[in-house]
This record gives structure tokens, C-alpha cells and sequence, in this order.
């Protein structure tokens, strides 16, 4: 029987686990008990104002534990406590803005609200806690776990046989490795010596280990160049009974806000996108648009002054416009107040500023150490050219120049370019005297894609505050 895409069953199937629906529904009985027992102790009825906002409340909370996997990992106590909280207070953030955009805000008590979100959390921490101690109790009691082998080596696998090892859930103990070709490199460190994976063999050895260590479950970690071993092995696993899972090797390439997805029940296994897609894209505009104009409004004073400023402390225009390069590569000008002396570049090349620079005026360099000479980049925030936060243009000269001594430079465009960024606030600004400190700018700038949130731009926004002033702000 072949294979036929869009079958009954999709390919692409999320693994079910009893603890987490128990979790699930633990959660939310202890959010709806909370909220019941508050509501009745301030208001003494359930009226249907908060029979609306109750099941609002389950509602968002399933979509929203969802997206923060709140039920899918097993990370550390202090971890999943943190992730609960964030899941958590964007959930009461989408009631909260609902009410508001509705209108219905004066119905509801704020100080119940605040109550519900408060004694709410700390509820389903306790729970949290409490499943965990009971998961641990219940993995004592199993006498035996099965047998696991890994074929591949490399970091990967190393990192996978750590995994497995560490999760006392998953109840398997790995026996070793089985090498796919002669010379393979095992990515083991001298810190990784007291976990080493063995290794047992090679591929012909496999029909005689599996025997020998009564295996029964098999994960395939193999390179992109050694997908093949899987058709070959995979139906002699098949006639042994065996589980069989594949972990594709693909952490040697750049990813960027990679991600797993179906598509007509296909798996999908997306290695580079821009996390601006969808509600995702519009959120992030919102965001923009509204601090954006926020922000013209409390400075226009400031902008005044230092548009004076410049013009009588030296002839030239107030504001200096430079083409750079922004999301997917879009070429656009970016906006600055003028800094340096009118000047061309010597010879066609883009000299970047440098501490103590002749070129800098009086007024330039108290705008440059107050990074006021960025404020005008607002106006391409509100043109969509720019976000607020993002990693930051530079000359199309540098892109040039740096984009063939770092390979994955040009990843940084996957997203909006911003006035500030995560490796702004980390120090990475200013000159770049050497590569490496080109390096960890696009190291912070992946990792600002990868991970980006509302919650990061707003975390980054308040630690620019102090991050745009001090020694490397010339």
C-alpha cells in the first residue's frame, strides 16, 4: 500500500500524554475554582458579565499555554515556573485589553481581577508542584527501563543521550551509539567524558546488538548527507518490532526561528523564516506604530532643541539621510540628525565613527553620547520602514564588507531593522574595530530572531534606557 498525502491520518501527529491533560484540566479547574470562590466571597453572585469573563479566561488560557508549551517540556522547576507566568500574564493581558476595546471594563471589579490573577497563578504553581513530586514518586516505582540505541554520533547525539538520560519519564536508558561510517566524529568535549555515549559498532553490527541488548527502541540522528541509512535500516527495525524515531541532524546549518509544521498532513520542517508572520506581523506593527507616535509626542520639544542646535553650531542640513538595507534586504533611507561636518566619502568608502573622531562636531558628539542623534529614526518607524526594536541597519558598504567574512550575516535581515536591539543592550555598538565583535553583534541579532516576543521588545525598550549612554556611544 503507497503512501497517499492527505490520508485519514495526518503524518504529522503531537504525541498525547495522560500528566499533561491531568495537568490541563487540574489548571483549569484550579483557575475556575479560584475565580468562583473570589467572585462569591466580593460579590456573592455569579453574574453573567463574569460568566463571560470565565470562559474567556479557559478559552485564552488553552491557545495561549499552548504557544508557551506549557504542557510540552520538561524543563526545570524554576523554568516552567517562569514560562507559567508569562503564559499567564499574557492571558490576563488579553482580557485586559478586551475589556477595554469592548468597553465593558467598569462591569468588572479590579481589585477581584487583580485577586483572580494573583491567587490564580500561585494555585496552579502549587499544582505544578505537587504533579511533579507525584511524576517522580510514580518513575521510582518502575523497576526497568527499556533499552534505547542511537545510530549516529556527534554533539546531537550526545545532547539527545543526555536527554534521555536526565528524564526519568521517558523510561528508557540509552546503551550506546552505532557509528553510520568509520571515522565519524563523536562531538564529545572533555567535560562530556563522565556521560560519554559509547559507541558499540557500526551499522553491520546492528542486527547482532539489538539482540544482544534486548533493544527496543532505535533513534536514527543522522547528518543531511546520511538520510539513505534510514530506508535502509528502517524496515528491518520494522520486522523486529521496534520503535523508531529520527531526530534529523540539522543544528550544523544557521537556523533561523526554525520550526515544525504540516501542511495537508506532510510535515514540514522549516529551517529559516522570519517570525513575522501572521497576527505575529500585525502585533509587532501595533506595537510600533503606537509607541512610535507615543514617543514623537513626548519628545517633540527635545526634537526642536536639538534641530536649533545643530544649525547654529554648524552649516550643513539638521538631519543626515543614509540608504541601508532593511527587512528581506529593502533598501531605504534611514533618518538621523546631522552629527559631523558636511563631508564625502574619501575614495567611495563609508568610514564608520570612530572615538574622538575630528569629523564630529560639538553639538554631535552630545547627541552621539545621548544617542539623540537616533531619535528621528521614529519617523521610519511610523513609514513601516523600521521597528522599534530590531537589529540595526548598518551602510550598505559594511553589509558588503562584512557579508563575506560572516557567513550567515544577511540572516539578520529576517526581520524589521530597529533603533535598538538586543545587541545594543548587550554593548555590541558603536565602531567595530575587529570581525569578532562584528560576530557577536549578528550572534545577538539571530538570537533577538529567534526568540522575539512583545515581551523581549518590551524588555529590551526598558534596558535601552541605560544601555544608549556611557563609553561606547561615540
Amino acid at each position: 500500500m503507497t503512501f497517499q498525502p492527505g490520508g485519514r491520518r495526518s503524518i504529522l501527529q503531537r504525541r498525547s500524554s495522560t500528566s499533561n491533560t491531568i495537568q490541563a484540566a487540574l489548571d483549569g479547574v484550579a483557575v475556575l475554582g479560584v475565580s468562583w470562590w473570589l467572585i462569591d466571597y466580593h460579590i456573592g453572585v455569579l453574574t453573567s458579565a463574569y460568566v463571560i469573563m470565565l470562559l474567556l479566561l479557559v478559552g485564552s488560557l488553552a491557545v495561549v499555554y499552548d504557544h508557551y508549551a506549557i504542557y510540552r517540556s520538561n524543563a526545570s522547576l524554576t523554568l516552567k515556573a517562569f514560562r507559567l507566568f508569562k503564559a499567564w500574564t499574557a492571558t490576563f493581558a488579553f482580557l485586559v485589553a478586551m475589556a477595554f476595546l469592548t468597553k465593558q471594563s467598569e462591569q468588572y471589579s479590579r481589585l477581584l481581577v487583580a485577586q483572580i490573577y494573583v491567587l490564580g497563578f500561585f494555585a496552579q504553581l502549587i499544582l505544578h508542584v505537587v504533579m511533579r513530586e507525584v511524576q517522580k514518586k510514580l518513575s521510582a516505582q518502575v523497576t526497568q527501563s527499556e533499552n534505547a540505541l542511537i545510530i549516529g554520533s556527534g554533539r546531537l547525539a550526545n545532547f539527545l543521550n543526555r536527554k534521555i538520560t536526565d528524564n526519568p519519564w521517558i523510561g528508557e536508558r540509552v546503551v550506546g551509539c552505532v557509528l553510520i561510517k568509520d571515522g565519524d566524529d563523536l562531538g564529545l568535549t572533555q567535560s562530556d567524558e563522565s556521560r560519554q555515549l559509547s559507541v558499540l559498532g557500526g551499522i553491520a553490527d546492528l542486527d547482532d546488538l539489538i539482540e544482544r541488548h534486548a533493544i527496543r527502541t532505535v533513534y536514527f540522528v543522522t547528518p543531511l548527507d546520511a538520510s539513505e541509512v534510514i530506508e535502509s535500516v528502517y524496515f528491518k527495525l520494522l520486522d523486529k518490532h521496534i520503535a523508531v524515531n529520527w531526530v534529523p541532524d540539522i543544528f550544523s546549518l544557521r537556523l533561523i526561528n526554525h520550526s515544525v509544521r504540516e501542511i495537508a498532513g506532510i510535515p514540514v520542517l522549516t529551517l529559516s523564516e522570519t517570525p513575522l508572520t501572521g497576527m505575529r506581523h500585525f502585533l509587532k506593527n501595533v506595537e510600533d506604530r503606537l509607541l512610535a507616535s507615543l514617543a514623537l509626542l513626548l519628545v517633540a520639544p527635545v526634537l526642536a532643541l536639538v534641530a536649533i542646535a545643530i544649525k547654529l553650531d554648524s552649516s550643513g542640513p539638521v538631519f543626515f539621510r543614509q540608504q541601508r538595507k532593511g527587512w528581506n534586504g529593502d533598501v531605504f533611507w534611514i533618518w538621523k540628525f546631522r552629527s559631523m561636518v558636511v563631508h564625502q566619502p574619501v575614495d567611495g568608502v563609508v568610514k564608520q565613527a570612530q572615538l574622538n573622531d575630528p569629523r564630529v562636531t560639538r553639538v554631535g558628539a552630545f547627541i552621539r553620547r545621548t544617542s539623540l542623534d537616533e531619535l528621528p529614526q521614529l519617523f521610519n518607524v511610523l513609514q513601516g520602514d523600521m521597528s522599534l526594536v530590531g537589529p540595526r541597519p548598518h551602510a550598505i558598504q559594511h553589509d558588503a564588507e562584512y557579508s563575506d567574512s560572516i557567513v550567515d550575516y544577511f540572516a539578520r535581515h529576517n526581520i524589521k531593522p530597529g533603533i535598538t536591539g538586543l545587541a545594543q543592550v548587550r554593548g555590541f555598538r558603536g565602531e567595530t574595530k575587529d570581525l569578532d565583535q562584528m560576530i557577536q553583534r549578528v550572534e545577538s541579532d539571530i538570537e533577538y530572531i529567534n526568540n522575539w516576543s512583545l515581551w523581549l521588545d518590551f524588555v529590551i525598550l526598558l534596558r535601552t534606557v541605560t544601555a544608549f549612554t556611557g563609553k561606547h556611544a561615540y
